[in-house]
């Protein structure tokens, strides 16, 4: 495994240094992250099923795709990044809100994370890379709240707390498209 860093911040997003990726996650320190929600134009929400050799989380589904901005790198350039590198596809994508949160993931790991989250829309092939996804498709927003209901075990841990949020920007901005 070749070694990452990730950026510590406080809980404004400042930050304080960087520190090993895995290390990070044993220790439960605050990073930086993002997450990455696609729609497509019927407003169906882009899941990808993560690939069972992840050092975490492998086999569940999250949202279109997450990460670390390296060091000196911006969020929304390593956002765009990591879309490329995960799906095989980049379009603009817009920050819509943050959030910190700390989940135990398993096998002595933590994830506690400075999210930020941002959104984009896209309509074509998604070639996506079999080493970071096991699987994707698009849901409705409404199929994927009954499912985390239902299969809670089936999604990550921040999708569950991220998706809240999200839906509602979601329901904001939709109504408002479709209105248009």
């Amino acid at each position: 495994m070749r070694v990452e860093n990730v950026i510590l911040v406080d809980s404004q997003d400042n930050p304080l240094g960087i520190h090993e990726k895995f290390d990070t996650h044993v220790k439960g320190l605050l990073h930086r992250a993002f997450s990455v929600f696609i729609f497509n134009k019927k407003g169906e929400m882009l899941l990808q099923q993560r690939a069972l050799g992840k050092y975490h989380s492998g086999g569940l589904w999250t949202n279109a795709c997450c990460s670390h901005p390296a060091p000196g790198e911006l969020t929304e350039k390593a956002a765009l990044r990591r879309l490329s590198e995960e799906l095989g596809f980049q379009v603009p994508v817009e920050k819509v809100f943050d959030f910190v949160y700390k989940a135990e993931l398993g096998n002595g790991l933590i994830e506690h994370e400075f999210d930020h989250v941002f959104v984009g829309e896209f309509e074509g092939e998604v070639n996506f890379n079999t080493e970071e996804v096991l699987n994707y498709c698009y849901a409705e927003v409404s199929e994927i709240r009954i499912s985390l209901q239902q299969k809670p075990q089936q999604f990550t841990a921040w999708f569950h707390l991220a998706f809240p949020a999200i839906e509602k920007w979601w329901a904001e901005h939709y109504q408002i498209k479709m209105a248009g």
